[in-house]
């Protein structure tokens, strides 16, 4: 048997019976869209669930998005039709790596505890269970698939849902529905979850990433500072009381007040035309 040599463009080539063996896929691909990101985890063998290898990709990834000013706006699946995320990898944690998947800047998955700055649209296409349920409370917007299924199962396993899910769930629906899928392990389906308000669109399986492109597309075609101020402004007031959120938005809507955005918005109004957006 001969050895494989590579070719010019760094592919395996046997030049006998002997077959190369393939890269191992890329944890995380992304792909640009205008102002949008879709970041998609790759992983289908294993219903994308998390080790330390998609963990970091994750951390880098985000961390190049909030930097990167022609990113608007970013959507987050998963590869396949059967699993958005499935949680941690349980072999990576039998193996040791549990804490692995925890990274400084973003907490479980690089994502699960990460202020990211602009809008996060979760197109999940199938079940978000544990870890990757976490993910996706950890998005601001969640276009669903029909068949796709949301729960903190950790309480069967002995564990607990420690990647926020204990902390964002009752925020998102009522806190006794919360406390119901947390103590019992149990999980909710689309619909129920676009009832309870978890969910804001919930479309044919085949759908969900054009759906939840679209939306970051509608969003994108909004001045960037001002989404952004937005987003900000709603979340850390949520929590405040009301004289302190009053202040808050004094603070934060200022800068947009005195943004070129807001000038060409005004003109392109009385102009009757599209705006240009340039973020500033």
């Amino acid at each position: 048997m001969s050895d494989p040599t590579m070719s010019s463009h760094g592919r395996a080539e046997s030049t006998g019976a002997t077959q190369a063996t393939p890269a191992p896929q890329e944890p995380v691909v992304r792909e640009r869209h205008g102002h949008v990101e879709l970041v998609r985890l790759n992983r289908e063998r294993v219903r994308n669930a998390i080790d330390s290898a998609t963990a970091r990709s994750l951390e880098a990834t985000f961390d190049e998005l909030t930097d990167d000013d022609e990113v608007w706006a970013v959507v987050l699946t998963g590869t396949g039709e059967k699993a958005f995320c499935a949680g941690m990898d349980l072999k990576a944690f039998a193996s040791g790596e549990a804490g692995e998947v925890l990274t400084a800047k973003g907490g479980f998955a690089g994502i699960a505890a990460r202020k990211f700055p602009k809008p996060l649209i979760a197109a999940v296409n199938g079940v978000a269970l544990a870890g990757g349920f976490e993910i996706v409370l950890a998005c601001d917007l969640v276009v669903a698939a029909e068949h796709a299924l949301f729960g903190i199962p950790e309480v069967r396993r002995g564990l607990v849902a420690a990647g926020g899910g204990l902390i964002r769930l009752a925020r998102r629906i009522p806190p006794a529905i919360a406390l119901e899928l947390a103590l019992t392990g149990e999980s909710i389906d689309a619909h129920r979850a676009l009832a309870l308000g978890l969910v804001n669109r919930v479309v044919p399986s085949e759908a969900v990433v054009a759906e939840a492109l679209a939306l970051a597309g509608v969003i994108c075609s909004n001045a960037p500072l001002a989404v952004r101020v937005s987003k900000e402004l709603m979340k850390r007031s949520l929590d405040l009381a009301e004289d302190d959120a009053w202040q808050l938005n004094g603070e934060l809507t200022a800068p947009v007040l005195a943004s070129s955005d807001a000038v060409e918005g005004a003109v392109a109004f009385a102009q009757k035309r599209p705006p240009v957006w340039t973020g500033t």
